[in-house]
């Protein structure tokens, strides 16, 4: 059975976040870090289960820009939302199957 949801039943703050965020990854490093804050403000207004969402899309997007040869996303979550970045992980350990990434080691960092 399929954990999808449709895109009518996610709620407007959560479609607006994940627009807002993915035009801020397709952004120049230098509009990026213009618009950083507006993404942080709109990712603010999520609830768990939202951001867990948010994080399962952006797994999937490394896994996409990976088949495809392109930069990973990963960075600059990283440096945009350091929590949303540990449940991108998090995500990405529970996507179905074993994709490439997964097995060249995409390693957390430890203190």
């Amino acid at each position: 059975m399929s954990t999808t949801t449709a895109e009518l039943s996610l709620s407007p703050a959560f479609r607006l976040a994940q627009r807002t965020l993915a035009c801020w990854l397709e952004r120049g490093h230098v509009g990026a870090r213009q618009a950083a804050f507006a993404v942080r403000a709109v990712l603010s207004g999520l609830d768990a289960a939202e951001r867990g969402r948010i994080a399962r899309w952006l797994a999937w997007l490394e896994v996409a820009a990976h088949s495809r040869g392109l930069a990973s996303p990963e960075a600059r979550i990283r440096r945009l939302d350091a929590s949303l970045h540990q449940a991108m992980q998090d995500a990405f350990r529970r996507l179905p199957g074993q994709t490439v990434v997964a097995r060249t080691g995409n390693h957390r960092r430890r203190a």
